[in-house]
């Protein structure tokens, strides 16, 4: 008889990656633990987590798929075939040859997401098939803080919270409690119950709100006019570092006449908060030292995206919380391999650039914009990943699969998202993929989008893969550990269906390493450290120097900052040389790509007609999270589904009770773009805003049925479109929408007894 032994592994059920302990007999998971002597642990964290006892049930859920199936009926009518892995990818690998020699490498796209998938295997093989038309959420979820930290200090910057030391800490457009729950999240609370000030800025009156010592809650998309206001306080108290603006920044006299303007008086105008709470917080951000962390609240209000980030930038170095102990370091290049060599992005051919369908729409997320950056970055030994930077935009993609112009994309590999129900404009994205000539699909489970697919290929998932978080190759930090067991029944990780491909179709070189582990380990040699000697600890962290703007170079100069002036540009030598502003500019978000200055928001809160406004007088936010779900995630829990059963959409009691609403009520909220149907909810926030749950599925529900998994009932994504609204990297709007709210007879979903136990597809 075996004996049961205890193997570190890490789950994966969020991007936090908490250390486990498996109990392993036979080669089976029998229970976890959280594992103290590893990174990342936290008792609280662990203790309030209900995610991370999934492991265990996970490996054998009846609705896994674990075998690679073939489409054999009509797409979309939940007819497969079993076959073999090697039937699977001899028959992929054939057809994308074969479409690559009639349309080019360009026909081939791909759609990526997390938090359980590494991410440069997939963009190794796209760069070495030929394609750029890797296409995601990056435009509305990471990247625009990244470009705009990269052109206003030559890198990112990550907050500092240091106990006793830290006096301020501003969260922006985020809700730790529920989209992030790990340590984070504990050290706020911490933090504020210690005396720390909290400066909130969220329309709803969230977790974190509560323990704020200032909450402010603008009209969703006015947070630049904001942002130049707490700017305008600090500049006209004196309360900015002046000595470090005049030794560190540039344009500082044309940051002064852009926040003239926007007193607080001008910004409780425009953006409905009270004038005395923006100069206290402006006074609390600039006493310092003050860190600051925003979230998808920001990044999905489209043609304001990069003026609030960049206005946040400005803050934080006006201020001198810029690589400064208890604010914010500026992150150091990593010590192991980078991920733009991860991703093989230089040994892409010519042509692959040549294909970038963002050219001449986003001249910031392209190549020219990418490739300049890098000239100046590297200057300080920093590169940035490539793959996220140009990430093809999803619009863009859309209609080249639509019409095949500028080129045609007729096939799509999705791994670890679910684009019928998270991106937006959803059925326009269904019919986009259900004309594709191939549609392949890695996955854990028969998703809406598995559920049309060609292939469905079986995923290894948490506790059977292994894992090294690198924060997107942007920070000399990585995080993670080894699989506690091999991948159960026929399930693969990704990295050898990437591989397994790539030798199908000549990549013969770019893939030397037969396993994940040998990949990893790979990765992490130049920083001289084994992947076993890191998976006793989980972690590769030096801990980062401070001011390394001073640090004095051969030539006897300090170091600077890795821009066009060696400084932080409050007015950006940059972003005019590809049609950009050089300072934060007064936009207005939202409102499905009506890019507005801030003239006359006042009289308009909405600034659309008045005839919009009388259809739609309310404002949606469609990205809130509810923890233990995450995204389109975990909605297949019978426990989470109890706690939470059904979709909601939550507004004030004051509008509840103009609307002569009861929570819990049916209701459905609509926009220009469609309609999507909720039970109603309330709670402390704007009177005017409506915020819905996104994300919701029926994985109970049959595939081939006809419902499509429930995905349309409740889609947030039904009432968003994912035009080009930001002109320098696409953003667009999931936030700030012109919305109605009303009444439903309809029996939602949710609330009835209907649908079938999960499908097995253990065969």
């Amino acid at each position: 008889m075996s004996e049961t032994e205890e193997r570190p592994t890490n789950c994966q059920y969020c991007g936090y990656g908490c250390a486990l302990l498996a109990r392993v007999k036979d080669g089976r998971v029998t229970g976890v633990r959280p594992d103290p002597s590893r990174y990342p642990y936290g008792s609280a964290v662990m203790a309030s987590c209900k995610r991370w006892p999934m492991n265990v049930e996970a490996l054998d859920a009846p609705d896994r798929v674990n075998v690679p199936l073939r489409r054999v009926g009509a797409r979309g009518s939940g007819q497969w075939e079993r076959v073999s892995w090697d039937e699977a990818l001899d028959d992929i690998a054939a057809r994308l040859r074969s479409l690559s020699a009639e349309h080019g490498p360009g026909v081939l796209a791909s759609a990526i997401g997390g938090p359980h998938a590494s991410y440069w295997p997939l963009h190794r093989f796209m760069n070495l098939f030929g394609s750029p038309n890797n296409m995601g959420i990056g435009q509305i979820c990471w990247n625009p803080r990244i470009w705009m930290d990269l052109v206003t200090f030559g890198w990112t910057v990550e907050l500092d919270v240091v106990r006793g030391l830290t006096s301020c800490v501003v969260v922006w457009g985020t809700n730790p409690a529920q989209s992030d729950n790990s340590a984070f999240w504990q050290h706020l609370q911490t933090f504020a119950q210690e005396g720390g000030d909290l400066v909130v800025i969220d329309p709803r009156r969230t977790e974190v709100a509560e323990l704020a010592s200032v909450w402010l809650a603008p009209r969703p998309g006015t947070d630049t006019m904001l942002a130049l206001a707490l700017l305008h306080v600090i500049i006209e108290e004196g309360l900015e570092d002046r000595t470090f603006v005049d030794a560190w920044c540039h344009g500082f006299d044309e940051l002064v006449e852009v926040v003239a303007p926007w007193t607080a008086e001008a910004a409780a105008e425009a953006c409905d908060v009270d004038a005395d709470d923006v100069r206290k917080a402006a006074r609390l951000i600039a006493a310092g030292p003050t860190a600051f962390v925003s979230g998808r609240g920001i990044d999905q209000v489209g043609a304001a995206v990069g003026h609030i980030h960049r206005a946040i930038c400005c803050l934080r170095a006006v201020t001198g919380n810029v690589d400064r102990p208890g604010a914010c370091v500026l992150a150091e290049a990593p010590d192991f391999a980078s991920e733009l060599a991860m991703e093989m992005s230089d040994e892409a051919a010519p042509s692959c650039r040549d294909l970038s369908l963002n050219r001449g729409r986003t001249p910031l997320q392209c190549p020219e914009g990418y490739d300049a950056l890098r000239e100046i970055t590297e200057k300080l030994g920093r590169t940035a990943p490539r793959r996220y930077l140009t990430s093809a935009h999803p619009d863009l993609v859309l209609h080249a699969m639509e019409t095949g112009e500028p080129y045609p994309i007729r096939a799509l590999i999705v791994q670890a998202t679910n684009p019928l129900v998270t991106y937006g404009g959803s059925a326009r994205v269904r019919r986009a993929l259900e004309g594709l000539d191939l549609l392949v699909v890695l996955e854990y489970r028969l998703t809406p989008t598995a559920a049309i697919a060609d292939y469905v290929l079986p995923i290894a998932g948490a506790i059977e893969r292994p894992m090294l978080q690198v924060h997107g190759g942007v920070a000399n930090a990585a995080y993670g550990g080894p699989a506690a067991v091999e991948p159960y029944y026929e399930r693969k990780r990704d990295y050898d269906v990437f591989r397994e491909l790539g030798l199908r179709l000549g990549q013969t070189d770019a893939w030397p390493q037969a396993t994940l582990e040998e990949a990893f380990a790979a990765e992490l040699a130049p920083a001289g450290v084994s992947w076993e000697q890191f998976c006793e600890t989980g972690l590769y962290w030096p801990p980062p120097a401070f001011n390394k703007h001073e640090r004095i170079g051969d030539d006897g100069r300090p170091a600077g900052f890795a821009t066009t002036t060696g400084k932080i540009e409050l007015a950006s030598e940059f972003l005019p040389r590809f049609g950009g502003f050089r300072t934060p500019q007064p936009v207005l978000g939202g409102h499905m790509g009506e890019s507005r200055s801030a003239a006359g928001a006042a009289g308009n809160p909405s600034g659309a007609s008045e005839a919009a406004a009388d259809a739609f007088p309310f404002t949606l936010v469609t990205g809130a999270r509810r923890q233990p779900y995450n995204a389109s995630m975990y909605f297949e829990n019978p426990r989470f589904r109890a706690a939470c059963s059904a979709p909601r959409a939550t507004v004030s009691p004051k509008l509840a009770a103009r609307l002569g609403l009861a929570p819990g009520a049916p209701v459905e909220v609509s926009t220009r773009c469609g309609s999507a149907k909720y039970l109603l909810d309330v709670a402390d926030m704007r009177d005017d805003v409506v915020s819905v749950d996104y994300g919701w599925w029926h994985p109970e529900w049959p595939c081939g049925d006809g419902r499509r998994g429930g995905a349309d009932e409740s889609s947030a994504n039904a009432m968003t479109v994912c035009a080009i609204e930001e002109p320098l990297v696409g953003s667009w709007s999931y936030n700030a929408l012109p919305c109605a709210i009303s009444p439903t007879a309809d029996q939602l979903s949710w609330t009835s007894v209907e649908g079938d136990a999960p499908d097995s597809v253990k065969q």
